[in-house]
């Protein structure tokens, strides 16, 4: 003999319930959305048993998070200010021991930067070390180099940072293109 199959339920009793309720006397449409809320509303999860050692057992509560807000009176924390990218450069040079370093202003001179500064190193390596560490300080610092050359060959490193502009060399390059004497129309001083 073949199963009976369940019949469907007629379409009044599949309505809703917050309809349902509303026609029925002495039910109100809130009670009824109300009821329909916490019966389809997820259970909160069971406290979880963590086993820690072979016979030991404790029991785990779900954890609440909870943010933490912002009093009234705390003030916003001030960014600091970003030190002066010359001061940077001076002072990763002379953290590195660049030899003869000399900053020079050129605003008077040039378009194309404020402040050339030229350093020597003491071997290729040196020079290659000077320019990376200046690189690295500035990002700390939050500038970008714009450009960087020669660091390949490691006997001139011309470093673009837009305001100053960082030429480290050998001491026999630099005595050979002698930089400073083409730029001394500018206020030249010693760092």
């Amino acid at each position: 003999m073949a199963a009976k199959r369940p019949s469907r339920p007629s379409s009044a009793s599949s309505a809703r319930p917050a309809a349902r309720a509303a026609k029925a006397p002495g039910k109100t449409l809130a009670k009824a959305v109300n009821t329909r809320r916490a019966s389809t509303a997820k259970p909160k999860a069971p406290a979880k048993t963590v086993a820690k050692g072979p016979r030991k057992a404790a029991v785990e509560a779900p954890r609440k998070v909870v943010g933490s807000p912002r009093s009234a009176t705390t003030k916003p924390a001030k960014p600091k200010a970003r030190p002066a990218l010359a001061q940077v450069v001076l002072a990763a040079l002379e953290d590195m021991k660049a030899v003869n370093v000399k900053a020079m202003d050129v605003r008077g001179i040039t378009d194309i930067t404020d402040m050339m500064v030229v350093a020597s190193g003491t071997s290729d390596r040196h020079v290659k070390s000077i320019a990376d560490r200046v690189v690295q300080r500035c990002k700390e610092a939050g500038y970008r180099p714009y450009g960087i050359e020669g660091e390949r060959d490691g006997e001139w490193v011309l470093l673009d940072l837009n305001d100053v502009v960082l030429h480290v060399m050998l001491p026999r390059v630099r005595e050979f293109y002698a930089l400073e004497k083409l730029w001394e129309g500018g206020a030249a001083k010693r760092a």
